[in-house]
């Protein structure tokens, strides 16, 4: 987008280390001399930017003089990729940084204090809510829908997730738990993919409503009590890890809380505000493993993104857990054995 005329223009771009050139586009080649240059210290990027509803494909860069350039890519990859480097180029100096933005592209973890009830409430926000609009599809025309893309842009614009893997997954949970619902033929024929991975779409086409039953508190799930002595125990570590139902196989975000005195390893649902276990075990003669990445072992179904371990209880009950790294998947194997 041009800052005198704000009308946009097509430009070649390349990224040097400490900036982003920008070239005039004539007769289908690029002229040798730049036609700008954005200077990367001390710049910030948004990405994805929303500031403009119909242009979802935007990085905003602002520079440490508070000037700023909108830049629109092609497509969602490509606009992915470009932030990545871009935010690379400009925390050069500091590789351990680097690293870790590359580990945190394709990893998964939740922040600790994640609800999906807080997710649904800022989603039906009236300023920073997610944009409802009506969409055709098939010939039928939905009113107040969004597209799986826009929600995976609002999600991490909103900084509940940090890529559009974890993205993706938490549009998941709210599918999943009845938050939202798939309309029309593309969103509906993926929840009938075998893969839990790909009930959701991360697309510019499949469209998502809000389901009636998003704004209800009340569970038609079964409680699970506990008794009182198991989560007396001093907690020893605790965090957010991906579980496998037993029934339908799929994969759930789950909250992990091991205690010790007694040993007992419970696991929590993010959705549910009354801090009750949906789920534990004793950890008293079990056996704990990591299992390898190089092929998905019997019992387990699905998308496996690796890190994954194994539980057997003494009652010959299988549990299959995704970490979100190796060194993550190490701690908690590690903390779990003592007690076994």
């Amino acid at each position: 987008q041009g800052h005198v005329v704000r009308n946009w223009k097509v430009r070649w771009f390349v990224l040097l280390q400490d900036k982003l050139l920008y070239y005039k586009i004539e007769g289908g080649k690029k002229e040798p001399s730049p036609k700008g240059r954005i200077l990367l210290d001390g710049c910030t990027i948004i990405c994805p930017c929303l500031e403009y509803e119909n242009r979802p494909l935007l990085i905003k860069l602002k520079t440490k003089t508070n000037t700023d350039y909108f830049l629109e890519c092609c497509s969602r990859e490509e606009r992915d990729s470009w932030a990545l480097d871009i935010t690379g180029a400009i925390h050069a100096g500091h590789p351990v940084q680097v690293q870790e933005l590359h580990r945190m592209k394709n990893s998964f973890k939740l922040l600790e204090n994640i609800s999906l009830h807080n997710i649904v409430e800022r989603m039906y926000g009236s300023s920073t809510g997610i944009k409802l609009t009506r969409n055709l599809d098939q010939g039928n025309r939905y009113k107040e829908t969004f597209t799986g893309s826009a929600l995976v842009d609002w999600l991490i614009s909103n900084s509940f997730a940090v890529s559009r893997f974890e993205a993706v997954t938490l549009a998941s949970m709210l599918m999943d738990e009845n938050f939202i619902k798939p309309v029309g033929v593309r969103s509906t024929e993926a929840t009938r993919s075998s893969d839990p991975s790909e009930k959701f779409l991360d697309d510019s086409t499949a469209l998502y409503m809000f389901a009636e039953s998003s704004k209800k508190n009340t569970s038609s799930k079964e409680e699970v009590s506990f008794n009182i002595s198991e989560l007396s125990g001093k907690i020893v570590k605790q965090g957010f890890l991906v579980k496998q139902g037993h029934k339908r196989k799929n994969w759930k975000v789950r909250k992990f809380v091991l205690r010790a005195d007694p040993a007992f390893l419970h696991y929590y649902d993010p959705t549910k505000e009354d801090n009750k276990p949906v789920g534990g075990f004793s950890l008293r003669g079990c056996l704990v493993s990591a299992l390898e990445d190089n092929g998905v072992p019997a019992g387990v179904k699905g998308n496996v993104q690796g890190n994954l371990f194994k539980i057997i209880t003494k009652n010959d009950i299988h549990y299959y857990i995704q970490a979100s790294s190796k060194a993550e998947r190490v701690q908690w194997i590690e903390a779990i054995k003592p007690l076994t």
